[in-house]
C-alpha cells in the first residue's frame, strides 16, 4: 500500500505515522520497519527517522495467516441448528488481527463448528458482533449464511438487545442517562478511539444500580443502541466516569476492587430467531469470579 504523511503527522518518528496510517499498534509498525518491509524512495527506512509532509511510503503488508481451528474450550449459553451464543472470558482476542494470530475466539469457534468456514467475514466465520479482549460475556454466533445475514441486519437495524454491567468511577446525580457523541479512531494513536465530530453516530444509555462513596464509584447497567469499537468505554470516560480497571481510557480500580483488566461484562442478548421461528432467543450470561470479587469487597452499596 502506498501512503502519503499528512500534514499533522509531519516531522514524526516514522514507526509513529507508519502506525497511523496503516491502522496499527506502533510495536506492529516497528516490526513492519525492522523487516523492511516499508520503503522510503526505494529504501528501507530508519523507524527513528522524521518525515516531512507529502513524502510517499510504500508498506508491504504481509498475508494474515489463514484460520485454523483450535481446540480452545467454549462456554455455550444456547445453540440450535442457526445460531450460537458464547460467553467469551476475559483476555481472549474474538479474531486474528495484526499481533495476534492464534488463540482467538475465533479459530475455537471453528474447531467446535467446522461447517462455520464460509460464513461471513473471511477467518471471522460466523462472527455477527466483538468484544474487546478484556471484556467477558455473551457474543451471538450465526451457523448458517442465512443466520449470519439476518443478524447483521438485525444489529444494523438496532433489533438486538444487548445489556452490560459496568462498574465505574464517580457517583452519578441523576439514575439514568443517555449518551449521544459521534466516536471515531483517534488520528494521533491508531489502537484507541475518541469523541469527535466526524465520527459515527454513537449512543449508549446507562442506569445506576448502586453507588459507593468509600471508593466513589457506580454500578451500572449499559445497554448498546450502536456497536461501535470500546463504544462504553469511550462514552462512559467523556463524561467523567470511565471504567474501573479501564487502563487505555481510564485508570485502575482501587486496590482490592480492581479486577486487573476492564470492569465490564456483557451479561444479556436478545434477538428474534434468524431463521423465522416467531420467537425471541434471551440469554443471560453470570458475572465473573473476578468481577464478583470485586463487589464483595466494596461491601454493601450506599
Amino acid at each position: 500500500m502506498k501512503v502519503l504523511v499528512p500534514g499533522e503527522l509531519a516531522g514524526e518518528r516514522a514507526d509513529r505515522i507508519v502506525a497511523v496510517a496503516a491502522g496499527l499498534s506502533r510495536s506492529t509498525a516497528r516490526n513492519l520497519i525492522d523487516e523492511g518491509l516499508v520503503l522510503f524512495q526505494g529504501r528501507p527506512l530508519d523507524p527513528r527517522q522524521r518525515l516531512a509532509e507529502g513524502v510517499e511510503l510504500s508498506i508491504e503488508m504481509p498475508p494474515e495467516p489463514r484460520l485454523e481451528p483450535e481446540d480452545i474450550p467454549l462456554v455455550v449459553r444456547y445453540e440450535d441448528d442457526d445460531v450460537a451464543v458464547v460467553d467469551k472470558p476475559t483476555g481472549m482476542v474474538v479474531h486474528p488481527g495484526a499481533g495476534r494470530a492464534t488463540g482467538t475466539l475465533a479459530a475455537g469457534l471453528l474447531a467446535r463448528w467446522p461447517g462455520l468456514e464460509g460464513v461471513g467475514e473471511k477467518d471471522r466465520w460466523g462472527i455477527v458482533h466483538r468484544l474487546d479482549r478484556d471484556v467477558s460475556g455473551l457474543l451471538v454466533v450465526a451457523l448458517t449464511s442465512r443466520a449470519h445475514e439476518v443478524l447483521v441486519e438485525a444489529l444494523a437495524s438496532r433489533l438486538v438487545t444487548r445489556d452490560y454491567l459496568a462498574l465505574v468511577w464517580g457517583v452519578f446525580d441523576a439514575a439514568t442517562g443517555t449518551i449521544d457523541a459521534p466516536i471515531g479512531r483517534d488520528p494521533r494513536a491508531p489502537t484507541r478511539m475518541t469523541i469527535q465530530a466526524e465520527g459515527r453516530a454513537s449512543r449508549t444509555h446507562y442506569r445506576r444500580t448502586a453507588s459507593w462513596s468509600l471508593p466513589d464509584l457506580s454500578r451500572l447497567e449499559v445497554s448498546l443502541e450502536t456497536g461501535r469499537t470500546h463504544q462504553i468505554r469511550v462514552h462512559l470516560a467523556s463524561i467523567g466516569h470511565p471504567v474501573v480497571g479501564d487502563r487505555a481510557y481510564g485508570r485502575p480500580g482501587p486496590p482490592g476492587i480492581d479486577p486487573r483488566r476492564v470492569w465490564l461484562h456483557a451479561v444479556h442478548v436478545e434477538f428474534d430467531h434468524p431463521a423465522g421461528r416467531k420467537r425471541r432467543i434471551s440469554v443471560t450470561s453470570p458475572l465473573p469470579a473476578d468481577l464478583q470479587t470485586s463487589l464483595d469487597r466494596l461491601g454493601p452499596p450506599d
